[in-house]
This record gives structure tokens, C-alpha cells and sequence, in this order.
């Protein structure tokens, strides 16, 4: 009697077993096309993070569009085109663009900082400097230029680190000096429009995110924590800068305020493809996955990623949680 027992209880537990594999295996398996609009900044990081996504997930086909955050925000909200993630170079941009008409959550999960880049095929290349740079941009012969503020985070932060140097540097009228040698048509719609200007030596200077500068081989001047939007222990002075960029509707404005750099990513409401969204989020906010890939690339992640209340942590998809934390 007691070895008849003792069979069956090994059978019941076999059975049990293969059940609970089998519908481990039936979990649907994340499939179909992904679409990633993100900034121009993230570029590079996220075509690494899509080769390591796809070589997990091969059933999925990532296809990543990328531009100034601010147009790629207004892509989905105004024009109405179908995306399932959104990764912004400025966190704000969620919040005032996406959320709360399409999009619940905004993870953020990396910072940068400003940078003057150049090439050796800059002018007064040799000679540059954290002392010296604000001189050298107000030289005629000099050609420098940012992305537009209407459309990309790094433009406005280009004409805020501009305003914080010249409170920092206490030289009143600084701004309007180095800003009356830049012509209109050195504001391009696209950061990564500058990399290209600057290694084919049509422009000598150009403001970037230092990861940008890294990623490309570029030579940049780093700025003190003060001026270049890098350290948020300098809040407070940064919120001294303000641009106003175009607003959500045509005529209308919104004032950008200095902050530090922070980046956000959020799963668009209406996403086609919602469980490879999620699946390709939590291989992003993976300290040894996405995170670590900006790491390696110049770009210092939050690990864990943050989002700011208990109520948006609830909202997280189960995937996410572990890897998101509620901080400020």
C-alpha cells in the first residue's frame, strides 16, 4: 500500500511538473513590429539596445525613428502616427506633450550634459578653452550653430547654458554678444545635422550632449557643473534660464525652464504592439541590459530608473516594477 502511495504521489508530481512547464511555455512570446520614436541623442545607444533586444526577442522587428524629442512628442499627439514607445531627451516634454491624453507613465532613467563640441578641423582648434570659449564663439570668422528650440531639448538647453554663462561669468549682455554672431541658418532642425557639419568642417562649433560628443569622436569643452545643466544640485541657479519655444496648438508658447538634464520614456496609450513595448522596456531599464549599454556609451543611466509617485508606480506593468523606483 505504501509503495502504491508512494507511486502515485511520483506521478502526480510529474504531471503537476509538466503542466506548470507547459503553460511556462505557452506565455505568448513577445512578436510582431515595434516602433520606438526617440531622441537624436539616443541614436546610438538604441541601435545597440535593439541589436541585444532582437537577438533575445528574434520574432520582434524594432524600427526606431528618431529626431528632435519635441517633434517626435508632437508626431504622435498632433499628427496622430502609431508608436508604441517614446524616449525624450527631456522628461518634460511626456508630461507637457503626452500625458494625460496619451501616455500614463514617464520613467526616467538617464541625465547628460552640455558640451561645446568641435573637430580638428575647427578654428582655433589649438587654442579653445574652458576660459576662452565664450570669446572665441563671438569671433566673426567663427561658424557655430545648435538645434532649434521649437523642436529638440538640446536647443533650448544650448541658449540656457548660454544665459547661466553669462550670470556665472557675471558679464551682462554675455548672451546677446555670442548670440548676435550665430545666423539663423546655423539652427538646424536635427542634432545629429551638426556632428555631420562639424566633421566635414563646414561649422567649428557646435553645442551637444557630452554622450553625442563621445559616441562620435568628437573633441568638446567641458563646462563648469554650473553652466552646463549636468549636476541637479545646481537647480536652482539653472532655473535661471528660460526659452520660449511654440506651444501644443499654432500661436502659442511655452516657457522652458533651466533644468538638469534628465531623460524620459514612456508606453504610448494607444501602442499597437503593447506586450513587446513592455518587454522591450524592461530590457532598456535592466542594469545589464539597456542601462548598462548607455553607461558604456557616455551616457550615466539611473540605476534603478525613477518615477516620481506611488500612483505611477501602481501603474507600471508587472515586468517594470523591480527594475523602477518612486523618488523625486
Amino acid at each position: 500500500m505504501k509503495k502504491l502511495l508512494g507511486v502515485l504521489l511520483v506521478l502526480a508530481l510529474g504531471v503537476f511538473s509538466y503542466s506548470f512547464l507547459l503553460a511556462d511555455n505557452d506565455q505568448p512570446k513577445p512578436a510582431g513590429k515595434l516602433v520606438v520614436f526617440h531622441a537624436g541623442s539616443l541614436s546610438v545607444p538604441f541601435a545597440a539596445i535593439e541589436k541585444q533586444f532582437e537577438a533575445k526577442y528574434p520574432q520582434v522587428d524594432v524600427l526606431r525613428e528618431s529626431g528632435g524629442s519635441t517633434k517626435m512628442a508632437r508626431l504622435i499627439s498632433e499628427v496622430g502616427k502609431a508608436a508604441d514607445i517614446m524616449a525624450s531627451a527631456d522628461y518634460n516634454v511626456i508630461d507637457k506633450s503626452l500625458i494625460p491624453d496619451h501616455a500614463a507613465l514617464n520613467i526616467r532613467f538617464a541625465t547628460n550634459q552640455l558640451v561645446l563640441c568641435y573637430t580638428d578641423k575647427s578654428k582655433f582648434a589649438n587654442e579653445v578653452s574652458a576660459d576662452n570659449w565664450t570669446e572665441i564663439l563671438q569671433r566673426p570668422e567663427v561658424v557655430w550653430g545648435h538645434s532649434a528650440p521649437d523642436l529638440d531639448p538640446c536647443g533650448y538647453r544650448s541658449l540656457m547654458v548660454l544665459q547661466l554663462a553669462e550670470k556665472y561669468l557675471k558679464q551682462p549682455g554675455l548672451y546677446e554678444k555670442i548670440i548676435a554672431n550665430r545666423p539663423l541658418k546655423n539652427v538646424l532642425p536635427k542634432a545629429k545635422q551638426l556632428v555631420a557639419l562639424l566633421k566635414n568642417g563646414e561649422m567649428d562649433y557646435a553645442w551637444e550632449y557630452r554622450s553625442v560628443a563621445v559616441q562620435h569622436g568628437l573633441k568638446y569643452v567641458t563646462l563648469p557643473d554650473e553652466i552646463n545643466l549636468g549636476n541637479y544640485l545646481h537647480n536652482d541657479f539653472y532655473k535661471q534660464a528660460t526659452v520660449e519655444v511654440s506651444g501644443k496648438k499654432p500661436g502659442t508658447t511655452l516657457t522652458r525652464v533651466g533644468k538638469s538634464i534628465t531623460y524620459g520614456v514612456t508606453i504610448v496609450d494607444a501602442a499597437p504592439n503593447k506586450p513587446a513595448a513592455e518587454a522591450f522596456l524592461a530590457f532598456m531599464l535592466d542594469p545589464e541590459g539597456g542601462l548598462k549599454v548607455l553607461e558604456e556609451m557616455g551616457q550615466p543611466p539611473f540605476v534603478p530608473a525613477r518615477v516620481p509617485t506611488k500612483e505611477m508606480h501602481a501603474l507600471l506593468p508587472a515586468s517594470l516594477k523591480p527594475l523602477v523606483e518612486i523618488k523625486q
